[in-house]
This record gives C-alpha cells, structure tokens and sequence, in this order.
C-alpha cells in the first residue's frame, strides 16, 4: 500500500521537489542569496514534507486498505468509514451498485425458483399418462412391439427422473433420511425396473451380497444405483453384470461391474464433469453428460466415495464406498 501512496501522490511529491531545486537553482546564480541558509531552509522544508507524508499515509490509505481487503461484494460492512469527499464519492457508489446488484440477484432467485416449480409441476403431470400408456403397453399381444414400446418407455420414464433428480439436486440436505437401507431389496427393485431393457439386451445380473444393509437414504441411493445400472445396461450387449458387496477397512463397499465398452483412460478424470460425454465415443447422440454427474453429487451428500476402473472393449466396475456409521453422527444431528 505504501507503493500504491507515493505513485497516488507522485506528481505532488513531483512539484514539492521541482520547487525546492528551484529555489536551490536561483540562489547558486544570483549571488546576492546566500547558499547556505537555502540549504538549511531547503534541508528543513524536505524534513517537514517527508514526516507530514508519514503523517498522511494512514489517514488516506485507511478507506482504501479496507476496500483492498473487502471480500463480500455484496455486502458492506467490511468497508471503512469514508472521511474525504472523493472517499464518499466512492462509498455511495458501490452502495448504489451493491443495493442493484441484490435486487437484481432476488429477482433472479425468484424467477429461478417459480421456474424450478413449474417444471417439477410438469414433471409429476407427465409421470400420470406414462403410467396410463405403460398399463396399454401391458395390455398388448404383440411382443415385439410389446418390448419395443416397453424400451422407449422407459427411456422416457428414466429422464424424467433424472430431470426431477436434476432439480431436487440443489436442496438435497433437506430432502435426507438417514436409515438403514436394504440392499438387496433395494437393488432388486433396481433391477425389476429395468428388466424389459436387459431382456432386450440380452443382459444378465451375477448379484453376491455378503452385506445387505447400509445406513444412508433410500430414495437417493436407489438413484445412485439406479444410473450405475443404467449406464451398464447402455453400454453392454449380451454379457452379465456383477453386483457384488463386502466389507473392507470398516466399510461397506458395493461393485457394479460390467464388460461392455469400457472408458477411456483420458476420460475417466472427467466423467463426473457436468455435460461431459466421451472424448472417443463421438457418434454416442443418447448421452447427455448429466447421469453421472447427478450421480456425483448425490453420493458426495450421502458421503459415499465412488471408485472407477475401466479398460476400452473389457468392461467398467464402479465402486460405492459406503462411509462408517460414525461419519453419519453430524448429519443424524442436522
């Protein structure tokens, strides 16, 4: 801040120092003026200048030093008093700029949330004529036809609820139960939803659970797996995927494990990126970049740690790290 004052202050120090050669330059031609007095008066003069910038530097840099400091944009109370017009000048100014800046932001918010609304609104009235034509669909004896209107069904049915996730994703700390979870039950639920696609696929499950039950929230965890499984049954054909859970270090850890495409190695640091799809797979239009993502997120509420290995053409196992139950004490208590 020092540096900052004297290049502020820099063409008054300037004028402050011409004058004091001036006065030195007249009394060395005009002989009639003694030197050495000039000297004695100059030397003092400097002396003065020098202990009143001293002197001025805290006063003139205080306002400013605060607003160098000054880390909540909108927000003004780590903002010094203003003392000089100029200072006042800047204070109303950034008070004017900060009191549009939130009724801009409120707007925002508003209009954000009424959106938010709107489209959850639109989601359950959809989820009502899925569930009627899901019923006619059943009702068909074509099975061909039967199976293919099953499958495009549940594509729907599928983004509709990672929609829906997609929206509840932001206030998920207030949307947690804490329980223990079933997780046989609960993947076999998983796996029931998704059988006229596997069939289909001509996919299988290998399902060898040592641990049943984990404590975490249902409902989010069933869409964690629900989007693993997904993404298996996607990219596989006519193989078998590996569900298998069991305890390692004090926690429960649960694989699914399938042998289909695989993943890139330069892809894996960035599959949980929001929107990234594949850096290879360029022709894949199916994909959204959302699923994982969500995935992410969801697992970082429910303190789950979730570990990636792929190989290209050899398959994908994910890893659900489950944490111990002492790690859930501060979140039982929210």
């Amino acid at each position: 801040m020092i540096k900052k004052f004297l290049i502020e202050r820099r063409s008054w120090i300037l004028l402050f120092v011409c004058q004091q050669f001036l006065i030195l330059f007249i009394a060395y031609v005009d002989a009639a003026i003694p030197l050495m007095p000039i000297l004695y008066i100059v030397f003092l003069s400097m002396m003065i200048f020098l202990v009143f910038l001293i002197m001025r530097y805290p006063k003139e840099t205080k306002f400013y030093t605060t607003l160098e400091e000054w880390r909540s944009p909108l927000e003004l109370t780590g903002i010094g008093e203003p003392e000089s017009p100029f200072e006042q000048i800047i204070e109303q100014k950034i008070t004017d700029q900060t009191e549009r800046l939130q009724q801009i932001i409120s707007q925002n918010q508003l209009t954000l949330e009424h959106e938010k609304d709107e489209l959850l609104s639109w989601i359950h009235e959809v989820k009502t004529p899925l569930t009627t034509m899901h019923l006619m669909i059943e009702r068909l004896d074509d099975k061909p036809l039967k199976a293919q209107l099953t499958y495009e069904w549940l594509r729907i049915h599928l983004l509709l609820d990672q929609q829906l996730h997609h929206k509840r994703i932001s206030f998920i700390e207030n949307d947690l139960y804490v329980e223990q979870v079933n997780l046989k039950s609960l993947v076999f639920n998983e796996i029931k939803a998704l059988q006229s696609w596997c069939i289909q696929k001509g996919i299988g499950f290998d399902i060898q659970l040592e641990h049943m039950e984990v404590l975490s929230d249902a409902k989010w965890l069933a869409f964690i797996i629900r989007q693993l499984l997904t993404n298996a049954i996607k990219y596989s054909d006519a193989s078998d995927i590996i569900i298998h859970s069991y305890e390692q270090r004090e926690r429960i850890q649960l694989e699914i494990q399938d042998f289909g495409r695989g993943i890139d190695p330069k892809d894996i640091p960035r599959i949980f990126e929001k929107g990234f799809t594949s850096t290879t797979q360029h022709s894949d239009h199916t994909s959204t970049g959302m699923g994982l993502y969500l995935t992410k997120k969801a697992a970082q509420s429910l303190l789950i740690h979730i570990d990636v290995h792929s190989k290209p053409n050899v398959g994908t196992t994910f890893t659900l790290i489950f944490p111990k139950r002492n790690d859930f004490v501060s979140m039982v208590s929210m």
